[in-house]
C-alpha cells in the first residue's frame, strides 16, 4: 500500500493492519516522519480503541492537510496490534495498492 498527496509519497508498506476498513501503516513506513507530520489539537477516544492522536500532514511545499492522518500511541487492549501504527483519511489522500 502506499499513500500519496499530489504526486508526493507520504507512506509505503505490504505490512499494513486493516482495521475497520482503514489501512494503518507501521511507523518505520512514513517517509520523514518527523517533517511531514505535526500535532493536531483534534481529540477523540474510541470506545474499543483508546485515545486517538491527530496529525497535520506538512507537505514539501508547505501544503498543509489538517487531520490527515491519526494514531492510536498506547491503544486498549483490543487494539494492541495497531499500536503506533498510523492511518490516513481517504478523502486526504491517495491510497492505492
Amino acid at each position: 500500500m502506499k499513500v500519496t498527496v499530489d504526486g508526493t509519497t507520504i507512506a509505503q508498506s505490504d505490512k499494513t493492519i486493516v482495521v475497520e476498513g482503514n489501512n494503518y501503516f507501521p511507523p518505520d513506513s512514513i517517509v520523514d516522519k518527523d517533517k511531514i507530520f505535526t500535532s493536531s489539537d483534534t481529540q477523540y477516544t474510541c470506545p474499543w480503541k483508546g485515545k486517538c492522536d491527530f496529525y497535520n500532514i506538512v507537505l514539501p511545499n508547505g501544503k498543509e492537510i489538517p487531520d490527515g492522518a491519526w494514531s492510536y500511541p498506547e491503544p486498549k487492549e483490543a487494539a494492541k496490534n495497531i499500536a503506533g501504527y498510523i492511518a490516513f483519511y481517504k478523502n486526504k489522500v491517495t491510497i492505492a495498492a
